[in-house]
């Protein structure tokens, strides 16, 4: 009895699969509930990203070839809000575009066609390195400023904050480690690519505009703190 009560507290890991293909998701579907885990299912690039965002899960299996979005760019914006470990379906076999995958955030790939046994075992290894249920809610509020990363909504005092893209980004990638230290040179890389590692004028002028549009300030800083030299933070709130 106690052995089947350990067993039933263990959670399932839920996978979430985005596939256009309803052959090749069935399959999956089926492999991985006669697995035990528990699964999602989208056919687009943006029911996926809104699934992950309202559900929650604990890996995705992305196929690339999808109608609505290039598979890079999805995981790329997927990445501004979530560490979720993600397995890349892919017909191409290229090094060049494994690399490119890998540099956008995926911990994986699987070559089409690809075996169940084959797929079951990088599941496995992405969920060993990761704790099931230990992604951040996609979610920053102190009571002033809110930050709904899933959502891509920003709001202070309850209202609409406007953003650009990389202001987006840049307050996604200090909002995933709220109160944690962000290096100049990484931002600075995920940002804009490893050729701009040394062009922190960039990262200057786009911190300024933050700043402005969330009513912050570089001598009293309410929310970024800058240590010059080394990074930026999100402030978190004293309690």
């Amino acid at each position: 009895m106690d052995h089947l009560h350990d067993h039933a507290e263990a959670p399932a890991a839920r996978i979430l699969i985005i596939d256009d293909e309803p052959q090749i998701r069935k399959f999956i579907d089926i492999s991985l509930r006669s697995q035990g885990y528990t699964t999602l299912l989208a056919a687009t690039a943006q029911d996926g990203l809104t699934l992950l965002a309202s559900k929650g899960a604990d890996l995705v299996i992305l196929d690339l070839g999808l109608p609505d979005r290039d598979g890079q760019d999805v995981l790329r914006e997927l990445r501004q809000w979530s560490r979720i470990p993600v397995i890349v379906l892919t017909v191409r076999s290229d090094e060049t575009e494994k690399v490119a995958l890998l540099d956008a955030g995926a911990n994986d790939y699987v070559t089409k066609p690809f075996g169940v046994e084959e797929l079951m075992a990088r599941i496995r290894a992405c969920l060993r390195t990761a704790t099931i249920g230990a992604d951040p809610a996609p979610v920053y509020d102190d009571g002033v400023l809110l930050i709904n990363l899933a959502q891509r909504d920003v709001r202070l005092h309850g209202q609409p904050v406007s953003l650009t893209r990389k202001e987006f980004a840049l307050l996604a990638l200090l909002a995933q480690q709220p109160g944690r230290l962000v290096t100049q040179t990484r931002i600075l890389r995920e940002m804009w690519g490893p050729t701009h590692e040394a062009d922190a004028h960039y990262l200057r002028i786009l911190v300024g505009k933050l700043r402005h549009k969330l009513g912050d300030s570089a001598s009293d800083p309410r929310y970024i703190a800058t240590e010059p030299g080394v990074g930026l933070r999100l402030m978190t709130k004293e309690r």
